[in-house]
C-alpha cells in the first residue's frame, strides 16, 4: 500500500539547514497495523506528516496505493489526503459548536456529498466506534474517550486507504487509552490499515510491527 525510498527531509533556518530525516526507506502493506517509535526530535513526526501528505519530502518518493503522491501538486496532493488518509490526533481536534453527528459529517459535505446521505454515513459510523447514543452531544458533554471515538469517527467516515493516529491515548488516563487501543485493534482487525506514532511502548504492543526512529533513521523495522 505505502511505499518510502530514501526519504530525506531538510529544513532551513535562516542560514542553517537541519536535516531532520536521512533515507529513510519503509514499505507499509494493506491492513496491518504499524506503530512508529522515536524519542523527541528522533523525526517520527515529520515521517508522520509526510505520510499524511501533511509535508513534502526533500528528496526521494512516496508511493500510496501504486501512484507516486509526492510530486504531485499541492491541489492534488489535498485531493488524495481528504478522501484517501484519515486523521486522528491527541488533542482530539474538534469543533466546539457542533455534536457529534456534524463533526463526523464535515469530511463529507467538503467532497460535496448531500447532507442527508452525509448524515446517514456519519450516524453509521458513529455507531460503529460505540457513540450511537451519542451523536446529538457536544464536545462538552463528551468525555476524553467519546471525544477520542468522535475523532475516529471523523477519520474513518470517508473509508480511507490508511488511518494516522498521532499519539491517540496521549491525553488520555490509562483506561480509556486502552479502551481507545482495543477499538483501534477492532477496526485493524475488520481491515482498517493503521499507522500510529507512540512513544509509549505499551501502546506500541498494540501494533503488528514498530517501527523505531533515531537521529532521522530507521535503525529496526
Amino acid at each position: 500500500m505505502m511505499q518510502l525510498r530514501d526519504i530525506t527531509k531538510t529544513y532551513t533556518l535562516g542560514v542553517q539547514q537541519l536535516t531532520v530525516l536521512k533515507g529513510v526507506s519503509a514499505t507499509i502493506k494493506a491492513g496491518e497495523f504499524v506503530a512508529i517509535m522515536g524519542p523527541s526530535g528522533s523525526g517520527k513526526s515529520t515521517l508522520m506528516n509526510i505520510i499524511g501528505l501533511l509535508d513534502t519530502p526533500t528528496e526521494g518518493t512516496y508511493t500510496l496505493e501504486g501512484r507516486q503522491v509526492s510530486s504531485l501538486s499541492e491541489r492534488d496532493q489535498a485531493e488524495v489526503r481528504s478522501r484517501r488518509i484519515g486523521f486522528v490526533f491527541q488533542a482530539f481536534n474538534l469543533l466546539p459548536r457542533m455534536n457529534a453527528v456534524r463533526q463526523v459529517m464535515q469530511p463529507l459535505l467538503y467532497q460535496g456529498i448531500h447532507r442527508h446521505a452525509a448524515q446517514e454515513q456519519a450516524e453509521k459510523t458513529l455507531k460503529t466506534v460505540g457513540l450511537g447514543d451519542r451523536m446529538h452531544h457536544m464536545p462538552n458533554e463528551l468525555s476524553g474517550g467519546q471525544k477520542q471515538r468522535v475523532a475516529i469517527a471523523r477519520a474513518l467516515v470517508t473509508s480511507p486507504a490508511i488511518l494516522l493516529a498521532d499519539e491517540p491515548t496521549g491525553a488520555l488516563d490509562s483506561k480509556t487509552g486502552t479502551e481507545i487501543m482495543d477499538l483501534l485493534t477492532k477496526l485493524n482487525a475488520e481491515g482498517v490499515t493503521i499507522v500510529m506514532v507512540t512513544h509509549e511502548h505499551d501502546v506500541a504492543a498494540y501494533s503488528q510491527r514498530t517501527i523505531h526512529i533515531l537521529d532521522g533513521q530507521i535503525h529496526q523495522s
